[in-house]
């Protein structure tokens, strides 16, 4: 999966465009740089506190430590939102396929669909490369119906992580099929999850931290 800059919008019922109904969003990704891991690290802490201190994990030095320690810029996108850092997500290779980490937005735009429109674009990009993507999520977090309405489904779970599968071409709307509803107030949690729990919980392998 090559780096490149993308531009869309997003916001509630947004479809594979990314054009939403309400609350529209645009957005852009560009490939990271060594200099955004410290900005990331703090978006990070206060995304994966709320879930990591319900499952009694938190610490405050480790959630930051261990960003800094699996942050490769080569496999990592920023989420821009008015020329500001306001999100991120990984894609790693490895032998089974890909693995999606580090996917984390902002606060500010929890709830606008543009961890939706996020997720599919990266989805689209390893759907070409033709292989599995795997995911840990929290326990416990919505961001697992964020991701099942991407395709994802539960390989195998313990009782702090739920690591998520999805074959390519699984879960995601093409142009030309029915236009998706609005998204349902569960649903903006769920996407908000792309942060305070995708965000904050569908991290890097062994995402507890």
């Amino acid at each position: 999966m090559g780096h490149a800059d993308v531009t869309g919008a997003g916001g509630a019922g947004a479809g594979e465009d990314g054009v939403g109904e309400d609350g529209l969003v645009t957005w852009s990704l560009r490939p990271a740089r060594l200099a955004d891991v410290e900005p990331i690290v703090e978006l990070r802490a206060v995304a994966m506190r709320p879930d990591l201190e319900r499952l009694g994990r938190y610490d405050e030095h480790r959630v930051r430590q261990r960003l800094r320690d699996a942050f490769v810029p080569g496999h990592t996108w920023v989420v821009m939102v008015d020329d500001a850092l306001a999100g991120c997500v990984a894609v790693r290779p490895a032998e089974d396929g890909h693995w999606l980490e580090h996917f984390y937005l902002d606060v500010r735009i929890h709830g606008r669909g543009v961890g939706s429109a996020v997720l599919r674009t990266v989805l689209r990009r390893t759907d070409a490369d033709g292989v599995p993507v795997r995911l840990n999520v929290l326990q416990g977090s919505p961001a697992q119906r964020l991701y099942a309405r991407h395709g994802f489904t539960v390989e195998a779970q313990d009782p702090v992580d739920v690591l998520m599968v999805r074959e390519p071409g699984a879960g995601v709307l093409r142009r030309g099929d029915a236009a998706p509803r609005a998204a349902s107030s569960s649903e903006r949690v769920a996407d908000a999850s792309t942060s305070a729990s995708a965000s904050a919980s569908a991290v890097s392998r062994g995402a507890a931290s």
